[in-house]
């Protein structure tokens, strides 16, 4: 069985939202406009929520099932609007989580697309999770052991199970792997688009910078700065670039930087990395450096990734403007 399944209620327990009389309302393209996040307890209903977070979704943990109807409305969900709402909805809540079904029918009149997403995990993952952790499971109270709160938590939850478009078993997943099936279901970008590379120039004499994921030393290439013509330039003048870029040793320093990038770059995305900073160093910051970070950034789009590129010293040189 596969690890996500959609899930195909019969017709009379399904909420009346779901199935409604007159024209479905759309979802917006990257999913629906709500998504009520529930299931058992450990099986990583929290980590679900973070990455709904990252894909734009305005995020409630722990909500009473009784306040969606609120919520709905003041987040202010018309038919076709782009604004996102994922709500946890879970045991914590005691008494008012039976409330949930309930709700669910409530939202029939609201022309809203709706998705449940119940994550799940076997008994043996969860109670070795929650020994782990050292947390109290939410249901067990005096004496009841883990495994009895457990037990309880499968069978009042295997009504809304039951209802669920999405059941996702992350007994054998990672955070990360999690994260990323949560993206194929509900994001239309795919793990590069989301990789944000952020790439500076900087000069060495101004200090290192202590917030880069990868800093690249350029000083062994022959400086612009000895020539006086060009002293006063910035890399971001053609006879600079062209004097760095037309010399033997940078041409090859770009093929292997280049195939360095290539090998790295799909490794940070594999990894679920959202952001990287890249820093590339010269002397002062003014002119290797500022012709290599632009190349970089150049590359890096040409091969599909969101990069930007700034110069983090260059307002420190001293140039002829």
């Amino acid at each position: 069985m596969a690890d996500t399944l959609p899930i195909e209620p019969p017709e009379e327990q399904r909420p009346p939202a779901q199935v409604p009389d007159d024209e479905p309302s759309a979802p917006s393209p990257d999913g629906p406009n709500l998504l009520i996040i529930t299931g058992m307890s450990g099986a990583g209903r929290t980590e679900a929520m973070h990455t709904f977070e990252d894909l734009g979704y305005f995020c409630i943990d722990n909500l009473p099932p009784s306040l969606l109807i609120d919520l709905v409305s003041l987040a202010g969900l018309p038919a076709g609007s782009d604004r996102k709402l994922a709500v946890v909805c879970d045991l914590r809540s005691k008494e008012f989580f039976s409330e949930l079904t309930g709700e669910l029918f409530r939202l029939h009149d609201t022309n809203i697309s709706y998705s449940i997403v119940f994550l799940d995990a076997t008994d043996e993952a969860l109670l070795s999770r929650f020994k782990a952790s050292r947390r109290k499971h939410p249901l067990c109270e005096g004496a009841m052991t883990i495994t009895a709160g457990i037990t309880k938590e499968r069978q009042m939850l295997a009504s809304v199970r039951e209802i669920a478009n999405y059941v996702i078993d992350t007994s054998k997943k990672d955070t990360r792997e999690l994260r990323r099936e949560i993206r194929l279901l509900f994001s239309t970008h795919s793990d590069q688009d989301d990789l944000r590379v952020s790439v500076f120039s900087f000069g060495f004499k101004h200090n290192s910078p202590y917030d880069a994921d990868i800093v690249i030393d350029v000083r062994f290439l022959p400086n612009p700065f000895y020539e006086l013509d060009l002293r006063k330039l910035t890399g971001l003048h053609e006879p600079v670039r062209a004097f760095v870029l037309e010399r033997s040793e940078t041409r090859e320093f770009l093929r292997s930087w280049r195939d360095l990038l290539r090998v790295i770059m799909p490794g940070y995305v594999t990894e679920g990395k959202r952001y990287l900073s890249l820093g590339v160093g010269c002397t002062g910051g003014q002119h290797r450096s500022v012709v290599l970070a632009e190349e970089t950034c150049a590359f890096l789009t040409s091969l599909g990734y969101q990069a930007t590129v700034t110069h983090r010293d260059l307002p420190l040189a001293e140039t002829a403007e």
